[in-house]
């Protein structure tokens, strides 16, 4: 069985291989095909995104599974920003580091008092008959002071989960891969690739 995975974000790629390597699918991502041009990911939710990205690779693959995941960080004091905007809130070309600095000055700015914040992951996927399934998946912590650690990607080195003082860049790659948002959404495809294999 292959599985064509609609993003160009190597960080993102990494995790679904490991995610599903004890599912015998192959991965493939939009790299590999001859022509592709990312559509405007301008849906009004992760779920929205994560379809307008499907459907995408879906076009070219038809008799595929194709998958499309659009995820995110949302501050509580910040009215739930950056949102769909995580991958670009510091501009379109924006690095993590950027991405990261404007989020710890906004909340500065604003003198945001509670620190309450979660990453959500959503995974919209079309099966071989192009039915579609919907997987969604949370991590709940808060935001650290300032950047520390070095694994992962993304806002990781400032987001610390409930119970743990450390941030998901400091725990690493394994703790992030067993109760990350995309961790948990990707466990409930898994549930149903098991089922058609």
């Amino acid at each position: 069985m292959e599985l064509w995975i609609a993003t160009g974000n190597q960080g993102k790629l990494n995790e679904f291989r490991m995610l599903l390597n004890r599912v015998p699918v192959e991965i493939h991502s939009q790299a590999e095909l001859p022509v592709f041009a990312a559509p405007p990911e301008n849906g009004d939710s992760f779920v929205a995104n994560a379809r307008i990205k499907a459907k995408a690779v879906k076009a070219l693959k038809a008799s595929q599974w194709a998958m499309g995941e659009d995820s995110g960080l949302e501050v509580a004091g910040l009215s739930n920003l950056p949102g769909i905007h995580s991958a670009r809130y510091a501009g379109p070309k924006a690095s993590d580091s950027e991405n990261t600095a404007k989020l710890l000055k906004m909340m500065q700015l604003r003198a945001v008092s509670s620190r309450a914040a979660q990453f959500r992951s959503a995974i919209v996927a079309y099966d071989h008959q192009g039915r579609e399934h919907v997987f969604e998946g949370a991590l709940k912590g808060e935001i650290a002071k300032a950047p520390r650690g070095a694994a992962g990607f993304g806002y990781d080195s400032i987001f610390v989960p409930e119970g743990q003082t450390q941030t998901l860049a400091e725990l690493g790659l394994a703790f992030k891969n067993k109760v990350s948002h995309r961790a948990r959404a990707v466990a409930a495809l898994i549930a149903v690739l098991e089922n058609r294999l």
